[in-house]
Formats: structure tokens, C-alpha cells, sequence
């Protein structure tokens, strides 16, 4: 029983608090104080006391979605709390102005988003945007001369610049970031790719100049109906007859399919109603589809095709040096019987192979006896019978001179 009771809770009760209008939503301890919505409160912070906007009232939620530590809500503002905040937002907008001034006395390729003051008046702190880094040194030193307090310039990037200024995108509503989102989600090409949406960077971006941020709400959404639909150009067969997939509705799950026999005709149909023969655009090498193949349009009879039997692809590879009859058949049979190595005696690795024979050994050993006696290597054994092939003169020959010693005329 004490086990139980030692458990950490499994849900634990927060304040939704923001520090800004419109920014990230962040959890807080109420610590016994019952907050309602709208309500400004006094939070206690990493940088110190800060004031803040209650977002949402008390409410439990789960152990796992709380970011440790949990800190405290100190009290409700009171009315020298708003006096003090109306004195520091006063403070921000003279700084935002100053700031301004001393960029462009300076010449710094910087754009200045907003300037925030801490609730002690301890620091002020100022956002901006650049393409690259900038060196503010000298800014700094103007400013902390100026409000003789602590000074903090911090580069962010455009989707945060459209977050905090705010303002409407293109479908009339303020924007997602400034509005309701947290944190912002990545968003790649592929899913306007995805959505098939027009691939102009002026329809697909935002105001700050990025992706849509909407792009990344449906996503999963057309990932599953990718699924169950075709894709473009696949051979699929309907009520009507086989035909190609020229285009494919998504959201409504149905496709417009060109007729095979009659390719004038275009007909739609749903995707529960066509069978798929092949998903996709036909390969260079992918066989034609049967004509029998009609599962919906053939009444869901099909003619067995005729299998041929397995034939390989290539002749069995039979080795020179190996033991099979084949080999045995290619050596001449003299070769075999004769052994020029006496027994006892291991022969060369060389001699060890099995020689084949060459094509003028090969030819004296299959001649008849008396085509032996005509060749020409009899003849020049000694045979008397056998015909004498001429030698031929390989010499230069000279032409014959003239009486006198001259040569004869070319």
C-alpha cells in the first residue's frame, strides 16, 4: 500500500501561459491559484519574475507531456504589476526607435524585428534578422550607453520574424504560426509533390518567404489514399474494357481511364469498381499483358495461359581440366597411351596437364597410311614415293646483264 502511495500521479494540473500575444503556449505550476483565461499573472522564470497572459485555465494533463522543471505562477497581477508593464512596454517601443536610428548610422546589413524588455527593467533584449552574420559590437556599446542596462541582440530567422510580427496569409486567416502553432513542423517539396499542387514558389510559400506551413495538415491524409489509388498511366481493367489511367482524383478516390479498343473514349469510374493489371507506366522490358486477362469486363473468367517448361537460360559450363567424358572425348587417344615420363619418377607440373593436341599433330595422327606417305613431311623422311614439293626461293633474283657489264634496260 505505501508503494502505491510513493507512485508519481499519472496526470498533473498546469496553467497555459504566454509571455507574448500570439507566441508559444509554455506550462506552469498554478500552485494553488485558480487562473482563468485572459488573466495577467506574475511567473517565475529562468531570467527572474516575469509578466504573462494566462492562455488556459487549470487543467490535468498527462506526466510524460510535462517538461521538468515545472515552475510556478507567484500571484495575479496587481495594479502596480500592470503599471510597471505599461512603463516597460513604453521602454520597448523608444528602444525599438533607437535601435533603428543607430543600424543605419552605422551601415549594418541588419533588420530589426522587435525589442523586448525584461520585467525588472534588468535587460533589454532586441531581435533581428540578416542574411549573414553582422558584427554589432559597436551597436551594443551605443545602446548600453543610451538606457544603461544590460544589452542582448539575437538573430533569428524569418518564419520567427513572421511569428512575432503577425499578419494574414493568403487564405485570409492570421497566420498559422502567430495563431495556434507551438512549434513549427518541416515541410519539404515532396509534399506539395504529394498533394499535386502547383510547383510555383509564389502558390506554395508563405509570407515569410518559406513553405507553407498548412502543407504538412494533410499530408498523412493523402499518404493513405495514395495507397488505395492507382498510379497515372497504370493498365487497369473496367465494366467497360481494359484501358490506361491518364488521371487520378485523390480526395473523391476515382480515375478518368482512356479505352484501349477505343482510345477517343474517356470514361471515370471509382476506385472500387476498375481492377488493376499493372500499377504504373509499362517498363521497356515488361511482357505485353495477355488479352484474356479481363477480370471485370471478361465476367471474372480467365483462360489459363500456357506455361512453357523451364528451360535454362545457358548451356551447363563444362570446364577443360574437368574429369567429365567430355574431356576424355577432346584428347586424341594416342596422346593418352603415351607416357614420356618413366614410372617413378613425378613429371613438371607442366607435363602433369592434360595438352591438347595441336591442329598439325592432330592431322598427321588422323591421316590414312597412305595419305602418310604422300605428305610432305614423308618426303622429307626419305620416302622415295612420296610427290617432292618444291622449295621455294625466297632469293632475290637479279636481272640479267648486259654484254659489257651494263644492265638491261626497264
Amino acid at each position: 500500500m505505501d508503494e502505491l502511495n510513493t507512485q508519481a500521479p499519472e496526470t498533473v494540473e498546469v496553467v497555459d501561459i504566454q509571455f507574448r500575444p500570439g507566441q508559444k503556449i509554455y506550462y506552469f505550476d498554478p500552485n494553488g491559484i485558480r487562473c482563468q483565461p485572459g488573466d495577467h499573472v506574475i511567473i517565475d522564470t529562468a531570467r527572474g519574475a516575469e509578466y504573462g497572459y494566462c492562455a488556459g485555465g487549470n487543467h490535468s494533463i498527462s506526466q510524460k507531456d510535462v517538461v521538468a522543471p515545472l515552475r510556478p505562477v507567484l500571484r495575479l497581477a496587481t495594479p502596480q504589476d500592470e503599471k510597471i508593464a505599461a512603463e516597460n512596454q513604453e521602454k520597448e517601443k523608444r528602444a525599438f526607435q533607437t535601435c533603428l536610428q543607430k543600424i543605419e548610422d552605422l551601415g549594418l546589413d541588419m533588420q530589426l524585428v522587435s525589442a523586448e524588455c525584461a520585467f525588472d527593467g534588468s535587460k533589454l533584449l532586441f531581435f533581428f534578422t540578416a542574411d549573414e552574420r553582422v558584427d554589432f559590437r559597436e551597436l551594443v556599446k551605443s545602446l548600453a550607453s543610451i538606457f544603461h542596462t544590460r544589452i542582448e541582440l539575437r538573430q533569428i530567422g524569418v518564419r520567427d520574424k513572421a511569428r512575432m510580427v503577425g499578419g494574414f496569409g493568403i487564405c485570409g486567416r492570421p497566420f498559422c504560426c502567430a495563431s495556434f502553432l507551438d512549434d513549427f513542423q518541416p515541410v519539404s517539396i515532396k509534399m506539395a509533390k504529394t498533394q499535386n499542387l502547383s510547383l510555383n514558389p509564389t502558390k506554395i510559400s508563405g509570407t515569410c518567404g518559406r513553405l507553407m506551413c498548412c502543407l504538412k495538415y494533410e499530408q498523412d491524409t493523402y499518404e493513405d489514399l495514395i495507397r488505395t489509388s492507382p498510379k497515372a498511366e497504370s493498365f487497369v481493367d473496367t465494366p467497360d474494357g481494359r484501358g490506361t489511367v491518364i488521371d487520378v482524383d485523390l480526395l473523391r478516390q476515382r480515375v478518368k481511364v482512356k479505352m484501349e479498343l477505343q482510345p477517343e473514349v474517356i470514361n471515370t469510374y471509382p476506385n472500387t469498381d476498375i481492377a488493376v493489371l499493372r500499377n504504373g507506366k509499362a517498363k521497356k522490358n515488361d511482357p505485353p499483358i495477355p488479352v484474356e486477362l479481363a477480370p471485370i469486363s471478361g465476367g471474372g473468367r480467365r483462360t489459363p495461359l500456357q506455361q512453357e517448361e523451364d528451360r535454362p537460360l545457358l548451356d551447363p559450363i563444362k570446364f577443360r581440366y574437368s574429369t567429365e567424358t567430355v574431356t576424355e572425348e577432346v584428347i586424341p587417344q594416342q596422346e593418352k597411351e603415351i607416357d614420356p615420363v618413366p614410372q617413378g619418377h613425378r613429371a613438371p607440373r607442366s607435363h602433369r596437364r592434360n595438352r591438347r593436341a595441336r591442329p598439325a599433330e592432330r592431322q598427321d595422327q588422323q591421316q590414312t597410311p597412305h595419305q602418310a606417305q604422300n605428305s610432305p613431311k614423308a618426303a622429307a623422311d626419305g620416302n622415295p614415293e612420296a610427290p617432292h614439293k618444291p622449295r621455294r626461293n625466297y632469293h632475290r633474283r637479279h636481272r640479267p646483264k648486259k654484254p659489257g657489264g651494263g644492265q638491261t634496260e626497264a
